[in-house]
């Protein structure tokens, strides 16, 4: 989502001054204005929101539910900018700006999150309807303000620094704080109004999270989500960014950073996997050797399947069968066993309709060793929104209901 071309930092500052204080007077003090151009700046971003965000009295201002909305999601926002720019500064050896949060710009955050996405001014210039010369004067004014290169041409691209990327992570937290705010603001004129995020994983998106957004949707009609699907590490990387508000599906053990925080859920416990008709399901109480004997198709190491599919074998003295195909796409992995006598690791409801279908079949079990939680990661400093909030609580009442539904279902070990 691009960040708002009207919108000033240095007017949502005086936004958040003014509402802290309670006072006009004293914001124009903290923000070396004069009262004129401080209410002039107050009135343009009430103006361009559509909300009056101050009550003016003879004594003061007062915030109302907008503006104390507007004014938490503003001073998060500004704090990861000082954060981003105060980053870059010390990672170059560099001494902090004092009130870095107010020499930096939106035009030029703009700049550079459409250089980079784009990865050339020209297209960036397209994409954005800005004139290269003024995508090239505000990255090279941010490049001086901070004191570092931001932007490198590499052949016909341009791409970030190690500086940008730190920076870029932080402007888009503080977009995705702005974004909120807005959503509260539209919550106040239509209730239940707003968006989710989503990332998910294979198991989450089976079963589970089109019960959740079923449910959801008829529970808030005016709401949107938005549901992203992708590899554990890129799903990561996207919320760590802001760009999703909350990731579903196996937690990872121990966290891979440190600013995540994880919700267990349930626990799950995947089965092996093959087709109906499957030559071991004919021989009920096999041996677990016999599993060396077809073909597996695992996703790629590294993944924490791939993890917990070895040592299913190495716990038991065995070597795990040389893989031919690797492959994290349920999808292929369903179409490919369908062909041929090949085996997989899946949690029971990502085959589901297959084996009601006839298609596709539960091998065996595999042992405690193979369970894992799902739940829900987030961003250990997020603040979501009331509609957020209702979407995780949806999904937690789902989860419970699933656990207890199939509670009784577990079925033993089929091998010996």
């Amino acid at each position: 989502m691009i960040m708002h071309r009207e919108l000033n930092l240095r007017h949502l500052e005086a936004v958040a001054v003014a509402g802290r204080l309670g006072s006009i007077s004293s914001a124009s003090q903290v923000m070396n204005l004069s009262q004129p151009a401080l209410t002039q700046a107050v009135a343009k971003v009430e103006a361009q929101l559509g909300h009056l965000l101050f009550d003016r009295q003879p004594s003061g201002v007062i915030a109302t539910e907008a503006g104390r909305l507007m004014t938490a999601r503003i001073e998060r926002a500004l704090a990861y900018v000082a954060r981003g720019g105060q980053s870059v500064r010390r990672g170059a050896r560099l001494p902090p700006l004092p009130h870095i949060e107010r020499r930096i710009t939106f035009g030029q955050l703009r700049a550079l999150i459409a250089v980079d996405k784009a990865g050339s001014f020209a297209l960036a210039s397209k994409r954005t309807n800005l004139s290269e010369p003024a995508l090239h004067r505000a990255s090279r004014d941010l490049e001086q303000l901070l004191g570092v290169p931001l932007l490198t041409r590499q052949g016909r691209t341009v791409q970030p620094t190690p500086a940008a990327v730190l920076l870029l992570r932080f402007a888009h937290l503080a977009q995705s704080e702005l974004n909120s705010g807005f959503d509260e603001l539209e919550a106040l004129r239509s209730e239940g109004a707003g968006r989710v995020t989503v990332g998910t994983m294979p198991l989450a998106r089976a079963i589970l999270l089109p019960q959740t957004l079923a449910r959801f949707a008829r529970t808030y009609p005016v709401a949107s989500v938005n549901v992203i699907e992708g590899p554990y590490a890129e799903l990561l990387a996207r919320l760590r960014e802001g760009e999703m508000d909350l990731l579903i599906g196996a937690m990872r053990d121990p966290p891979p950073v440190k600013d995540i925080a994880q919700e267990p859920l349930f626990i799950d416990d995947p089965v092996i996997v093959g087709r109906a008709g499957h030559p071991l399901l004919a021989e009920p109480g096999f041996s677990f050797s016999r599993l060396l004997n077809f073909p597996w198709v695992i996703a790629t190491t590294g993944a924490p399947v791939r993890h917990r599919w070895e040592e299913m074998f190495t716990d038991r003295g065995l070597e795990p069968p040389r893989l031919r195909i690797e492959c994290g796409s349920v999808l292929v992995v369903r179409g490919l066993m369908l062909e041929d006598d090949w085996l997989t690791l899946m949690s029971r409801d990502q085959f589901l309709f297959e084996r009601r279908a006839g298609l596709l079949d539960e091998i065996a079990g595999t042992g405690p060793s193979l369970r894992r939680h799902i739940g829900l990661t987030t961003r250990d400093d997020w603040r979501p929104t009331q509609l957020q909030t209702a979407f995780m609580d949806t999904f937690r009442a789902m989860c419970t209901e699933w656990t207890s539904g199939k509670a009784m279902e577990r079925q033993p070990f089929r091998y010996a």
